[in-house]
């Protein structure tokens, strides 16, 4: 485990010849974080044979935080969003990166250490006929829990996603779509929406669209300020880059999507909509020309961001699935966030005063953004 020296282009291309490379530890990421009280720490394994200058088998961006208790005293928390990049079926790799994370986490004082890469668990809904379950990710979980790892309460990212193949052609990922999804983008096209890749200059009229989005559907977002960064400094890079896909009706924008790309793969992972001409179905054809757009970017996969965490009604991701299961996408459940935790009595503080203070920090959130709206 080796501290990374080199600059965002080499981090970057360095990602993108692991497995399953993503944009939440690319370089660009980790900048946005950094203003916004994360530290980012890089490092690579390298193949034990070889030099420093030779081949990486492992790398992550490791985030890490300074965390208060009533100021009596202070401690760490640490985070690889996505990380660390490889071959988790590798086992000798794989006790080698896990025995240097616990190392470093106790090193650092740290309350936990958190991971949550894409490991695999299985493809498909639970229990039903498309399910494959796959072994490597129940291997990874039992080692965990053998190693003291513990499923975390506070799932930072989604668990589970719906993910499109993009190698078909259109007409075969039309194809792919349910009847009702293929029957509402034809019906967008037919009333007149019309989509545009949008600009820097059209970003505060998108936040102002999210915010909108935020209250009505009754989820919490951050202030335009950290949007605003996330979105400008992956629209100001070659690769990583985003884009945002604008939905207009008579020239005016109704809803809209940012798409990511990384390393041949694109990620929807902003949506946001106004409450006017919902009934011609802009989002539907935001989702087919995003898909046109990431197949023809050269990405292979195109990743919905999230799904359920239970499969049925009560889960609150429900109708959201349903309409990005309309896409013809297959569902990918995986590992999910486990946490390290050398004192395990900080954790369980931890653990128990954090929620409260992310309600009190939820609340203040929704009160600023409905204020944004009424400014």
């Amino acid at each position: 485990m080796q501290a990374f020296t080199g600059t965002a282009s080499d981090w970057n291309n360095l990602l993108s010849q692991l497995p399953n490379p993503h944009f939440l530890q690319t370089w660009e990421w980790a900048q946005v974080k950094g203003k916004y009280g994360w530290m980012p720490m890089p490092f690579v394994w390298y193949r034990q044979s070889s030099t420093v200058d030779g081949q990486p088998e492992a790398a992550a961006i490791i985030l890490k935080r300074t965390v208060s208790f009533g100021g009596l005293f202070h401690a760490s928390v640490l985070y690889a969003p996505k990380g660390p990049l490889m071959d988790w079926e590798n086992d000798s790799l794989r006790t080698r990166v896990l025995n240097d994370l616990q190392d470093f986490a106790k090193k650092q004082d740290a309350i936990f250490l958190k991971l949550d890469p894409d490991v695999v668990l299985a493809t498909g809904e639970p229990n039903s006929a498309d399910e494959i379950v796959h072994n490597g990710g129940q291997v990874m979980t039992s080692e965990l829990k053998r190693r003291g790892w513990k499923y975390s309460a506070d799932q930072i990212q989604f668990r589970n996603t719906v993910v499109i193949d993009l190698s078909a052609s259109e007409d075969e990922m039309l194809a792919r779509m349910k009847q009702k999804t293929r029957y509402n983008v034809r019906l967008a096209e037919k009333k007149g929406v019309t989509v545009r890749v949008g600009t820097q200059a059209d970003l505060p009229m998108l936040y102002k669209m999210y915010a909108e989005t935020s209250v009505r559907d009754g989820f919490v977002i951050r202030d335009e300020g950290y949007y605003q960064t996330v979105w400008q400094t992956f629209m100001s890079s070659s690769e990583p880059t985003c884009e945002p896909l604008i939905a207009e009706v008579n020239g005016e924008a109704v809803a809209a999507i940012f798409v990511f790309y990384f390393a041949g793969r694109a990620y929807y992972v902003y949506g946001m909509s106004k409450n006017i001409h919902r009934e011609k179905m802009p989002t539907y054809l935001l989702q087919w020309e995003a898909m046109k757009r990431a197949k023809n970017h050269g990405c292979k996969t195109y990743d919905l961001w999230g799904a359920p965490e239970i499969f049925d009604e009560s889960d609150s991701m429900w109708g959201v699935y349903r309409f990005k299961e309309g896409l013809g996408g297959q569902v990918l459940r995986t590992l999910g966030a486990w946490d390290y935790a050398p004192n395990s009595f900080f954790y369980k503080m931890y653990a128990e005063v954090m929620p409260r203070v992310l309600d009190v920090m939820r609340s203040r959130g929704k009160s600023r953004t409905e204020q944004t709206l009424r400014d």
